[in-house]
């Protein structure tokens, strides 16, 4: 998840219930998408590697990888955000939460249903988080960090989640279709949801 410039992002209140909401919602997208068993997004097959090896929580891993990504903010100069701290504790909080709420699927369908429902989620959850404008994730901060040593974000993105994706695929993390579904359908879902959760500007005072 990572900030845009909005014109509009409305008063603290509303950017906080927004940030919030967001960061629930991602919450239970990837605890809905791991629930599936049918692969995670790159990020999530390493938290779930680490898990699996350590047998610590993947809310736990998604907590203190964000808090070690954040070391690597230092030398790129980057600058964290209410956002950005929130990410960091709560994400992890949420996804344990939904993984705990929800019953593990047996019908194929029904872990299809978990899996598009979750990755439906993180799309429209990304465009509340970036909506509230309050500062991008860890990881998508290290993303934009490298763009700035000249990297290409594209090249940077890619990066990143091959070497996160190897790594928690050697680790134990689930990779399948679940993971090819939610790296060919996220970018088009973000942007359709983008523009519908963005806070509509007031009419100026006086206009017709």
């Amino acid at each position: 998840m990572s900030e845009l410039s909005l014109p509009h992002l409305g008063s603290l209140p509303n950017r906080l219930l927004r940030l919030y909401a967001g960061l629930a919602l991602y919450g239970a997208g990837i605890g809905l998408q791991v629930e599936s068993g049918l692969g995670n997004d790159p990020w999530d097959v390493f938290h779930q590697g680490l898990a699996v090896r350590t047998g610590w929580s993947i809310g736990t891993w998604i907590i203190l990888v964000g808090a070690i990504v954040m070391v690597f903010w230092i030398p790129l100069r980057q600058r964290p955000g209410v956002g950005t701290v929130s990410n960091i504790v709560f994400l992890g909080l949420f996804a344990d939460l939904t993984l705990w709420l929800a019953p593990t699927p047996d019908l194929l369908a029904l872990r299809w249903a978990y899996l598009l429902t979750g990755v439906v989620c993180v799309a429209a959850a990304t465009g509340l988080y970036i909506g509230a404008g309050m500062g991008p994730g860890p990881r998508d901060g290290l993303m934009t960090g490298l763009h700035r040593l000249g990297l290409s974000i594209r090249a940077a993105r890619t990066i990143i989640e091959l070497a996160v994706l190897a790594a928690g695929w050697l680790l134990g993390g689930t990779v399948g279709v679940g993971t090819i579904v939610f790296a060919v359908t996220i970018g088009p879902l973000t942007q359709f949801f983008m523009p519908r959760m963005r806070p509509r500007p007031r009419p100026e005072p006086g206009a017709a």
